[in-house]
């Protein structure tokens, strides 16, 4: 039994085949929408770069744009078929590409709600690769005489003013890394060289950031140095008094700042999807009634017009059924050697002996 069966008289036909001329060129545009936030997404990521890890973050943008192009050249196609099948005598002419086309539909309007889902999914490989960028960019914030990182300081600066943020995890991650280039160093100071001396690894450490990381809203002036120490600063605590630097990591708050862009472009692309699966089931019930349409003969009558033509379970079986019939058709059958041209071959080799020559009759 045919699945959401529907009747269509010649008048429902043709205008239903005039909505979704009308729909695929409105998705020729949601092909367009779904390009330009892929693209947005990338640059987006890409203004980031430096402060993160290769990773797979991009593959949320690439499938997007991938989905974007695919859509506008698909829907271009469909908005010319659902035209010609306005009229039974141009529909026979594509007769036979609607359900090729419908399938590959189908796959497309899959990957975007693949697309859409991804959006939701790689929050923790961005969150991951973000880690690791930002940890390597902090770590080599002192090189500013390097080549290749030379314009981390740049960068950081600038990321953690732009994003109100101090440090990967928080303002502490400054306190682990010497971030004072040693050109700015006096190494006849006593006091630099008892810090140099106090790390095992070498390395001037103190509980102070960076210049960026100060907050300016603060009515009081940036402290950068010995943030732990209340002596060193009249009438502060740093336990109870509002830090007047940034407190969230950068980590949190580019995290916070993806994370916001990719659900909104997620649930664009949800909206798509549900869009794309209306106009992708009105052009199955078109094809099916044009195609009853022929076979009855009658190019004025009604026809029906359906999704499956059999049951979900009648059609999983079919198809199934499909598959295996594909699988078989490329094994060799080995049971009592059918199907092997090596076996049971007669010998051609006869010997003379066995041979029986006819007499030639005596001529008269």
């Amino acid at each position: 039994m045919a699945v959401l069966k529907v009747k269509f008289t010649k008048t429902r036909r043709d205008k239903l085949a005039q909505i979704l001329w009308i729909l695929n060129w409105v998705s020729v545009v949601s092909g367009i929408i779904l390009f330009s936030l892929g693209l947005f997404l990338k640059i987006e990521i890409k203004k980031r770069n430096e402060v993160m890890a290769k990773g797979d973050i991009n593959s949320v943008p690439n499938m997007l744009i991938s989905v974007g192009v695919i859509a506008c050249i698909i829907n271009f196609l469909g908005g010319k078929i659902c035209y010609d099948c306005s009229d039974a005598n141009k529909f026979s002419r594509w007769k036979l590409v609607m359900l090729p086309y419908i399938v590959c539909t189908f796959c497309f309007t899959f990957c975007i709600l693949v697309g859409a889902l991804m959006c939701y999914t790689m929050r923790n490989e961005l969150e991951e690769s973000l880690y690791l960028g930002l940890r390597d960019a902090i770590k080599f914030y002192k090189d500013t005489d390097i080549p290749g990182r030379c314009f981390l300081k740049k960068t950081v600066d600038l990321l953690q003013i732009g994003f109100r943020c101090c440090g990967n995890n928080g303002f502490r991650d400054w306190f682990e890394i010497q971030w004072v280039s040693p050109r700015y160093l006096n190494m006849a100071s006593k006091e630099v060289l008892d810090r140099l001396k106090s790390n095992v690894d070498g390395k001037f450490l103190v509980d102070g950031v960076p210049f960026s990381c100060c907050n300016p809203s603060s009515p009081r002036p940036c402290i950068q140095y010995q943030l732990t120490n209340n002596s060193a600063h009249y009438n502060y605590d740093f336990l109870t008094e509002e830090l007047n630097i940034w407190v969230k990591g950068c980590r949190e708050a580019l995290l916070d700042y993806y994370t916001g862009i990719m659900r909104s472009i997620g649930i664009a692309a949800l909206l798509i999807w549900l869009f794309e699966l209306s106009v992708l089931i009105g052009v199955r019930y078109l094809q099916t009634a044009m195609k009853n349409v022929l076979l009855l003969g009658d190019l004025e009558g009604e026809s029906d017009g359906w999704l499956l033509e059999n049951s979900f379970v009648e059609t999983a079986k079919y198809n199934i059924s499909i598959i295996k019939n594909i699988g078989k058709a490329n094994q060799i059958s080995t049971v009592s050697g059918m199907n092997d041209p090596n076996i049971n071959v007669q010998n051609t080799d006869y010997d003379k002996a066995n041979i029986t020559t006819k007499s030639i009759p005596a001529a008269r």
